[in-house]
């Protein structure tokens, strides 16, 4: 019986991860599908914020964390944490949003809900706040650019020094579940490049366009 709780909140948090609220809530609430009309294509929160505005941006943030805090903080309350098994409830809902099983395969970044998932950790460890400190300390600090590099970086430290504490502290399944997840947000990011990093290469073709228009101009005036 135990077996199928496990499989069930396993289950349940890699489907709960799969539905992308980012574009669900503003093509609900707004008629606008944030995949068509940004670049990336990325069903996130920051894809919402820059189409929808702040308020609609922050309830879909919201709930992106949402759907990474609530099974594994069940998970972390009423199931034993030190099963194996445990690395798998971690890892679930971010492997879920990440795959985007209910959006045609195409999901998120991850970086919302992997902190949702820290959050249902707190009972539990504190590691978490790696993750927090190492975003703010490149985004404010030591600022790398672009943006899917700073998340890159921030996650394979974060996996690294996790892995180490929650090792010395006992926390196997822990440590596992947080290097899973890690890995899952490194992979997903790898694979999308960040808006910035898009338009880079959009203004150095308009800046071509513009050196090829100046010079057809100074044929024309010879």
């Amino acid at each position: 019986m135990e077996v199928w709780i496990w499989i069930a909140v396993i289950l349940g948090g890699y489907l709960f991860g799969g539905v992308m609220f980012c574009r669900l809530i503003p093509l609900i609430t707004v008629k606008k599908d944030i995949c068509k009309l940004t670049e990336e294509g990325n069903p996130g929160a920051f894809s919402v914020f820059s189409v929808c505005g702040p308020v609609l941006g922050m309830i879909c943030l919201l709930l992106d964390m949402f759907k990474g805090f609530l099974p594994v903080f069940l998970g972390a309350m009423f199931l034993d944490s030190g099963n194996m098994l445990f690395a798998a409830v971690i890892a679930a809902p971010v492997l879920g949003h990440a795959t985007g099983v209910f959006n045609h395969f195409r999901g998120g970044k991850c970086i919302a809900t992997s902190f949702g998932v820290m959050l249902g950790l707190l009972p539990l460890t504190w590691v978490g706040w790696i993750l927090a400190v190492v975003y703010i300390l490149f985004s404010t600090i030591v600022k790398i650019n672009p943006h899917r590099r700073r998340s890159v970086l921030a996650f394979i430290i974060f996996g690294a020094l996790s892995c180490i504490i929650l090792i010395f502290g006992k926390q196997y399944s822990v440590a596992i579940g947080c290097l899973l997840l890690s890995v899952i947000a490194i992979v997903r990011l790898g694979r999308s490049p960040s808006s910035d990093e898009i338009a880079q290469p959009q203004t150095q073709n308009d800046l071509q366009e513009d050196d090829e228009s100046v010079t057809a101009d100074s044929d024309v005036s010879r």
